[in-house]
């Protein structure tokens, strides 16, 4: 079984002396998974169970461990080159949209030329070579274009005092080729890891209150509350929690397991906001200037489009001139279609947030509103959290509360336990006397 990367990452940042219910907080994972997932990557990476007297149990792991695993799982070692690979494709994929754009209106503007050229020189083969000058008229505008498309590689890109600004401020700047994914696609969905950092909110929530809570202190991290807190039942199943009727009827519910830790320092590990607040969909990450130009070059690649296709109606032109009209002749309604839809996609697309943000806006405020009403709870609201308080505890598992570790044999446990507990009684002898 491969290890899960959430339950990796989690001992990591708790110093590799962890307990299920520290695993399961700090990565908002299931508790019976966390023991699993736990259970599994000590046996595989080397790590021990040290067991306390209440019954407890810590996993200690190797600060290598990591090294560990990558060399007994070739997926991990496959994993890591392949993420090196995609972030190689992946630039690559993203470019090439910005380059099959700028490629298509190079190829139909070298056609065109190619064509006026053509034409121009069979009017003045007919009128006797009167009018072989043609560089006054119409057929310098293509020119124009070409020497336009070029300077989109400058570094500079005409935005060089926008760049130091994005500088100072640390913010990466995509360069155009990137700008025109961005254009096309956006730059991916801003809430790839919402539910993710909601579960991992709602443990460091329930550690912050020493494993007890009322649904009110978990209801600004959900999507939607009820009057009979239904959306509590999701969370005592993944965490193993109980609820407890207070003497007044009310529910509050506590979660013994999450009350066990390896240290007092992983009770606040994740200190989230007051509230799970979404982020708004961006239509793109690239700059005003970047759009327009990208609006700008999908115009330009329709317009001529449709004028190599004016041009080409006589079918014979392409045939007798051959080479790289013919070429782009061949595939003339695919560099159309690819105009359109340079244009297409990004409009759907923005109807599509306008309509979407409004929602993240109404979740947003509907939890800000909650977690607004339980910094100034009514009476009713506070005595709950009183009752809830009844049963918060934290339980941290030291080096003294171990009664049997796998690092050690038992035998020489069984006589450390021995050494320590004549040195108690002897202490207390020496006391007494």
């Amino acid at each position: 079984m491969t290890p899960n990367p959430q339950i990796v990452k989690s001992i990591e940042k708790l110093d590799y002396r962890v307990t299920v219910g520290d695993v399961a907080a700090q990565a908002g994972l299931e508790l019976n998974f966390a023991q699993q997932g736990l259970l599994a990557l000590a046996s595989e990476a080397g790590g021990h169970l040290q067991v306390a007297e209440s019954g407890d149990v810590v996993y200690l792991f190797p600060k290598n461990f990591r090294s560990i695993l990558r060399n007994k799982y070739w997926q991990l070692r496959w994993q890591q080159t392949w993420e090196k690979i995609w972030r190689v494709l992946f630039y690559l994929i993203r470019i090439s949209f910005g380059v099959i754009l700028i490629a298509s209106i190079l190829l139909m503007l070298v056609a065109i030329i190619a064509i006026f050229i053509a034409i121009n020189s069979s009017n003045d083969e007919r009128e006797g070579g009167s009018n072989r000058s043609y560089g006054g008229g119409g057929f310098f505008i293509p020119r124009f274009w070409i020497g336009d498309i070029f300077w989109l590689f400058d570094p500079g890109y005409n935005h060089r005092r926008l760049q130091r600004r994005r500088e100072t401020r640390g913010n990466y700047q995509m360069n155009f080729l990137e700008a025109v994914y961005s254009f096309l696609f956006g730059d991916g969905n801003p809430n790839a890891d919402l539910e993710e950092y909601r579960w991992q909110a709602i443990g460091a929530v329930i550690r912050r209150h020493k494993g007890a809570v009322v649904g009110e202190q978990i209801a600004p991290y959900v999507d939607e509350t009820d009057q009979y807190e239904d959306y509590m039942l999701p969370v005592l199943s993944r965490f193993n929690g109980y609820p407890e009727v207070s003497p007044q009827g009310e529910i509050i519910y506590y979660f013994p397991e999450l009350q066990v830790m390896a240290n007092h320092r992983q009770a606040n590990t994740i200190s989230p906001a007051s509230y799970l607040q979404e982020k708004l969909w961006r239509f793109s990450q690239a700059d005003s200037s970047q759009i327009t130009m990208a609006v700008g070059l999908g115009a330009v690649n329709i317009i001529l489009a449709f004028v190599l296709g004016s041009l080409l109606r006589d079918g014979t032109i392409a045939a007798q001139l051959g080479g790289i009209v013919a070429f782009v002749a061949s595939i003339h309604w695919l560099l159309l279609v690819y105009g359109i839809l340079f244009l297409f996609i990004p409009l759907v697309r923005y109807f599509w947030i306008q309509g979407r943000n409004p929602k993240i806006v109404e979740r947003n405020q509907a939890r800000s509103t909650r977690a607004i009403a339980l910094k100034q709870p009514d009476s009713s609201l506070r005595n709950k959290i009183v009752y809830a308080s009844q049963f918060a505890q934290q339980k941290v598992i030291g080096d003294r509360d171990i009664t049997y570790t796998t690092e050690e044999e038992l035998l020489d446990q069984n006589l450390k336990n021995s050494d320590q507990i004549d040195r108690e009684w002897q202490q207390r002898l020496e006391s007494g006397s």
